[in-house]
């Protein structure tokens, strides 16, 4: 196949200047060089940038799925992209094949979907949370998964004609998740490919004051937009069990089961259960849509 044209999409509020621009520089360094860059100012103005970048200013925080929505479109408008690699402004790409790879990955595979790329620390280190699979012994374990990683990621453009983007009214958190099983079931495939790197700061999502609510709030979202009937309160009983053994303060337990509430009883957006065969292949794969 012909090899695909890069778009790089990099989402900001602001608060990132020196950590934006040293990944910007590590772009830059790639023996491929991206088609376009567009950079996304999530409600905050942004800084001017060389004529290799394009630059979209939001007027509010649209959250991690409309600021991506907002650049998918911009990348959309050009019509020069085959693929897009999201990065976190804070992150850094280490090898400077990383593009070269991703193009290759895409040339060999016409039902590759997406590939999440290995975050790692400035020790090497990659957190549990980091590895998109059950078994987290071995992050350098390369293979087919259910989900990927929203650090550090590459999209295909024609399975995004065909999924439908990110989800807007999910602002964070399982937003990933949700475009993965929309992949699934459309018979795209996704590959955890930890050869290619992203360095990132070790950080905890639980950093963001309104996680916990969100997390609950749109995992009953997925579940009502996506799972079989039957499978829903399974998911949602097994989610439950782990969270309350798992949450460690009482504040962050009351906002869990505040967005638990407030994902049961507010619109989720359109419902398009994923097939029996798609519920197959996801245990087939390690990780059942029950955990």
């Amino acid at each position: 196949m012909t090899r695909p044209r890069l778009g790089v999409a990099i989402l900001t509020m602001g608060n990132r200047p020196t950590e934006l621009r040293d990944l910007l520089d590590s772009v830059a360094k790639q023996d491929t060089q991206p088609t376009r860059i567009v950079v996304v100012g999530n409600g905050t103005p942004l800084p001017p940038y060389d004529e290799t970048v394009t630059t979209v200013e939001l007027a509010e925080n649209l959250g991690v799925t409309g600021g991506r929505n907002a650049a998918l479109q911009r990348l959309h408008e050009f019509g020069d992209v085959d693929v897009v690699i999201d990065l976190d402004d804070d992150g850094l790409l280490i090898d400077h094949d990383v593009f070269a790879r991703v193009q290759d990955l895409f040339a060999d595979d016409p039902k590759l979907g997406i590939i999440s790329f290995r975050i790692a620390d400035e020790t090497g280190h990659t957190q549990r949370r980091h590895v998109p699979r059950l078994r987290t012994d071995d992050p350098m374990r390369r293979g087919p998964v259910t989900t990927f990683l929203g650090g550090g990621h590459a999209l295909s453009t024609r399975m995004l004609q065909q999924t439908g983007g990110w989800p807007d009214h999910f602002f964070f958190t399982h937003e990933e998740t949700d475009l993965a099983w929309r992949a699934l079931d459309a018979d795209w495939t996704i590959l955890y490919a930890p050869e290619l790197l992203l360095q990132h700061p070790r950080t905890s999502p639980a950093r963001h004051a309104v996680y916990y609510r969100m997390t609950a709030r749109n995992r009953v979202w997925l579940a009502r937009r996506h799972l079989p009937a039957p499978l829903i309160p399974l998911y949602l009983g097994t989610w439950s069990l782990l969270t309350f053994a798992r949450t460690r303060t009482l504040g962050g337990l009351k906002a869990w089961i505040e967005g638990f509430i407030e994902g049961i009883g507010t619109p989720c957006g359109e419902r398009r259960p994923i097939r029996w065969s798609t519920v197959w292949r996801m245990t087939r794969l390690g990780r059942p849509p029950i955990l």
